[in-house]
């Protein structure tokens, strides 16, 4: 049988079905364009006629081939390429951790009274990797702040719930946080928001998957009546018959929300869902190198039934913010970061805040300690990495006489250099 003829009534399907397949059509093709072209005899065999073909063709030819070959791979995962993105990216989500770059920026809106608003202002977010700006943020400036203000001026002081008004919105916010919890819990949601914080902070997966995993395993704690038996009161019996002293846990009613970047997801989420819970509306701020993620996760909330009024989302620089919460005058700040900025928001808001800041953390290797230098690379990397800036950063590292020598000795001491230098820079 003579192969151009048998190629011929073989391959009637398309070329891209593998690469032995784009292989043969172009083979058919060189056969039936060359019609004046000897044949081989026929009573060679289709092996040995194989080898012929393969070894004299010029290079032309097997570049040629390459080249078809690489086509129909192209045209193999093009289509399956844009399945998978259609996939792995949620429903509720606006970018794609793997399709952020400068040529297609994301970008982060701000939400006040029930719907997402731009700014007069974009920052611009650069790329650790590449230098590119990625990421538009929409902050706020000083003459942009007014919705916000009377978003906040509208809650009342005693809450958008309480134990005595509206408590089905207890039973609400249980229902929201199962859904979210299932939400999470899904594998293209929880690789979703993994691969975002990863986008914005050098953590390694599994850093980032357990910060998604911790959030998710909050919102299950506070399923079903959970959110209810949080609130739950006190009644102490008075002195004398009718008498009675009833104790309820009341909102503060508008509050603010302030944290930092080393946790774009957890610790947000825990804190604002806090708030929300016991029926207050908060504004939530979060660093804008990372604010993407928690953008992302509003919407998540809201598509799983988060009344849109009852709380805001905002994007600005540490003198806005300022500027806002003077005006706005929440009943209550909680503040995650520096201790400068934390004694600052303690003046200027007379005392009105709850403070998660910095502190002077030490650590003693003891006598029996091994692999010194390897625990003082850990320690380092727990004050000083990105992912290690939180409550337990060393400040300074002590070791045991019995241990001390010179090399331990420099080692305490370039501690000591770094945490001075630390210090000068904020």
């Amino acid at each position: 049988m003579q192969r151009p003829h048998s190629c011929r009534g073989k391959l009637k399907a398309p070329a891209a079905i593998h690469d032995d397949s784009s292989t043969r059509l172009w083979e058919c093709r060189v056969a039936e364009s060359e019609p004046n072209k000897p044949s081989l005899p026929s009573n060679l065999s289709g092996r040995s006629r194989g080898r012929s073909h393969l070894t004299s063709p010029p290079m032309s030819r097997l570049l040629s081939r390459r080249h078809l070959a690489a086509a129909a791979a192209a045209r193999r995962s093009a289509p399956l390429a844009c399945v998978s993105r259609w996939l792995h990216t949620p429903s509720f989500a606006t970018v794609s951790p793997q399709e952020i770059s400068g040529s297609n920026p994301a970008e982060v809106h701000n939400f006040v009274q029930g719907s997402w608003t731009a700014s007069a202002n974009w920052n611009w977010i650069v790329d650790p990797l590449n230098g590119e700006k990625f990421i538009k943020i929409a902050e706020v400036n000083g003459t942009e702040i007014k919705p916000f203000v009377e978003s906040l001026s509208k809650c009342p002081k005693h809450g958008l719930h309480n134990p005595l008004k509206a408590p089905e919105r207890y039973l609400m916010y249980g229902d929201i946080s199962a859904k979210a919890a299932h939400m999470l819990g899904q594998p293209a949601v929880s690789d979703f928001f993994a691969k975002l914080i990863q986008r914005v902070s050098p953590k390694s997966y599994q850093q980032a998957l357990a910060e998604v995993q911790v959030s998710q395993k909050f919102l299950e704690n506070f399923c079903g009546d959970q959110v209810r038996f949080l609130a739950r009161s006190f009644a102490v019996p008075g002195n004398h018959l009718g008498q009675r002293s009833n104790g309820y846990r009341w909102p503060y009613g508008p509050v603010a929300i302030i944290t930092p970047f080393n946790f774009p997801l957890e610790i947000p989420l825990l804190q604002v869902m806090g708030a929300l819970y016991m029926g207050n509306k908060p504004l939530l701020k979060v660093d804008s190198k990372v604010s993407v993620v928690m953008e992302q996760m509003l919407r998540l909330l809201h598509d799983c039934g988060l009344p849109a009024e009852d709380m805001d989302f905002i994007n600005s620089d540490g003198v806005t913010m300022n500027k806002l919460l003077l005006e706005a005058n929440p009943k209550m700040t909680l503040f995650t970061g520096s201790s400068r900025v934390a004694e600052k928001l303690a003046a200027d808001l007379k005392g009105r805040v709850k403070l998660e800041d910095a502190g002077f953390d030490w650590k003693i290797l003891g006598p029996d300690v091994q692999e010194v230098d390897y625990i003082a690379w850990v320690c380092d990397q727990d004050a000083y990495a990105c992912s290690g800036q939180k409550c337990s950063a060393q400040s300074v590292l002590f070791m045991h006489k019995v241990k001390t020598n010179c090399k331990c000795g420099l080692l305490c001491w370039w501690a000591w250099v770094v945490i001075v230098d630390y210090v000068h820079r904020l």
